[in-house]
């Protein structure tokens, strides 16, 4: 069964995969600039280069998850209103 995702859940996993993008792009222009002086002061470089992509991509995890929390959180609330009308019309 294919799920349907809505407008906002594709859109935080096409920032995230772009956040992605710029951890990967900030690393390798960072080693690049930085391996003239020596490999690991450009495997540092790299890490401090990745880390403004690496904040973003947490960032929208966390709005990712928070909607899955969202949702979970209305299917358990229409759950307990199917169970307290069903009570009620059994009393």
């Amino acid at each position: 069964m294919l799920k349907k995702s809505s407008v906002y859940e594709r859109l935080i996993n096409l920032l995230q995969g772009a956040s992605w993008a710029l951890v990967i792009i900030g690393a390798t222009i960072f080693f690049s600039i930085l391996y003239p002086f020596g490999f690991f002061s450009a495997f540092i470089g790299s890490f401090i280069g990745s880390l403004f992509g690496l904040f973003f991509v947490v960032i929208f995890e966390i709005a990712y998850q928070q909607n899955e929390k969202l949702k979970e959180i209305k299917k358990q609330t229409k759950l307990l209103e199917k169970l307290v009308n069903e009570k009620v019309s059994n009393n």
